[in-house]
């Protein structure tokens, strides 16, 4: 059984003064992999401005746009078609003893090969000032402690949207117990790397026909290392196991390394951006 989805992005740049040259670099397109099959993809702006792809660190596919003539307003939309296969992330799993998964959680090797998702980041530091009030217990498997981390962050904070962004450490979201999707993903990255699971920042695309939280723009959640199975989905924000809902884009060590969008912009004055992201999903009953 399979979904096909249609996933429509848009934005619009407004700007006080005209921009004299611009650069941006878009990370939305949804990733062609495994279970996740992207068919169809379509990227275009107002100003009918070259369209140049390319390959970010990770691995991922970006779109970038360098206009050379003067404008104030700019509209980008895309849209992309995609298959997903409903699937169950632990058939595939080698069940080990509590023990068992320690040894290789402590392995130099184990520490080595994915040493650039244990490190924290700016994002994904544990503050001094508070204390987390949770604990992996050592009687639970490293599943069983990340789906219950999952499901602490999910209890004890609010999703509320406009009271963090992008550049929000811990120690406000730990303060106010509220913020989005990126927040909650740096908290679950944080917590999860202090026990030596590799854990990734993941940002993509959420159906939210289920009554999922998310907001207007993209979503994230993460992705732990279990040891005998591999990398595993979690989305805090709605206390999820990620499966045929989330739609990837790309992964990173925190938001910094996948935002949606960034870029550098010549001109004075004020500017605003308007996002909008729609995900529309329908079952194939042929698959």
């Amino acid at each position: 059984m399979a979904l096909n989805y249609v996933i429509k992005y848009t934005a619009t740049n407004f700007y006080d003064s005209f921009v004299q040259e611009a650069l941006w670099q878009f990370l939305i397109a949804p990733l062609d992999l495994g279970t996740q099959q992207l068919v169809f993809s379509e990227f275009k702006n107002s100003l009918h401005i070259p369209i140049e792809t390319s390959v970010n660190g990770y691995g991922f596919t970006t779109y970038r746009i360098h206009p050379k003539t003067k404008f104030n307003k700019i509209e980008f939309e895309a849209e992309f078609h995609v298959i997903k296969e409903k699937n169950n992330p632990f058939d595939n799993t080698n069940e080990l003893s509590i023990d068992q998964e320690n040894e290789i959680l402590d392995s130099l090797e184990f520490k080595v090969n994915h040493s650039l998702f244990l490190k924290s980041t700016s994002l994904t530091k544990l503050p001094k000032a508070h204390t987390i009030d949770f604990n992996f217990s050592e009687n639970d498997s490293v599943f069983e402690n990340l789906n219950n981390l999952n499901k602490w962050i999910f209890d004890t904070f609010s999703f509320k949207v406009n009271v963090t962004d992008v550049d929000t450490d811990l120690d406000v979201i730990l303060e106010e117990k509220q913020g989005v999707c990126q927040d909650f993903t740096h908290l679950f990255c944080a917590v999860a790397r202090s026990y030596k699971i590799p854990t990734r920042y993941v940002s993509g695309y959420l159906h939210q026909g289920n009554g999922f939280f998310g907001d207007s723009q993209m979503h994230a959640w993460t992705e732990a290392f279990i040891p005998g199975t591999g990398w595993i989905g979690f989305d805090p924000t709605n206390n999820l196991i990620a499966s045929e809902n989330h739609i990837k884009v790309a992964h990173g060590k925190d938001y910094s390394d996948c935002p949606p969008i960034k870029g550098i912009i010549y001109t004075g004055g004020a500017n605003r951006t308007e996002y909008s992201v729609e995900v529309h999903a329908q079952q194939n009953s042929q698959q």
